[in-house]
């Protein structure tokens, strides 16, 4: 399994080898030992959840207050568009952001620390996410910011057809910022 360093400071993208054959594949998504061998403990992964989407469903972009939650996510079935945005206060790429193709071809596994701003779209009919997560949900700690933010400026590839009434009442970049301790 090889591993990629990101535009973004400490963000991961590990990139399985997937073993094709006339049955199909086999391919290892996870790897503990190379996980530790790149800084990132693989016990601290508390929870492992999956989304299922549908073409053109926006989610995000989400992150956690308090002390943040590092994520692993992948997708399991189809394809995303996945964007990841620095909102760490003392990070060198503070505000800058990075998309990334998830799918069920290539099988990477993209690696977010705490403290950046995640969410995709869907560019299959279909797709399933998966994440593990190194902390319980707590829902008070929840923060999320508009996916059209100006201050942000992303290009999402498709319109978007469907979102929850929390990501479309998401407050902005600005006001994010301002609550956070510089």
């Amino acid at each position: 399994m090889e591993v990629r360093t990101t535009g973004l400071a400490d963000v991961l993208v590990f990139v399985p080898t997937p073993h094709r054959d006339h049955r199909g594949f086999f391919t290892r998504t996870f790897d503990a030992a190379v996980a530790t061998a790149h800084g990132v403990d693989p016990a601290s992964f508390l929870q492992d959840s999956q989304s299922r989407s549908y073409l053109g469903t926006l989610r995000g972009l989400h992150t956690r207050g308090g002390r943040g939650e590092a994520k692993l996510v992948r997708c399991a079935r189809g394809a995303i568009h996945d964007v990841v945005v620095d909102a760490r206060p003392q990070s060198p790429t503070l505000g800058r952001h990075e998309t990334f193709r998830l799918d069920d071809e290539q099988f990477w596994h993209l690696y977010i620390p705490s403290g950046l701003l995640h969410g995709f779209q869907v560019l299959s009919d279909v797709a399933d996410v998966c994440y593990r997560i190194d902390r319980e949900h707590d829902p008070s700690e929840d923060r999320a910011v508009r996916y059209d933010d100006p201050d942000l400026a992303i290009s999402w590839p498709l319109p978007v057809a469907e979102m929850s009434p929390r990501d479309a009442a998401a407050g902005s970049w600005a006001d994010l910022l301002a609550g956070m301790d510089r």
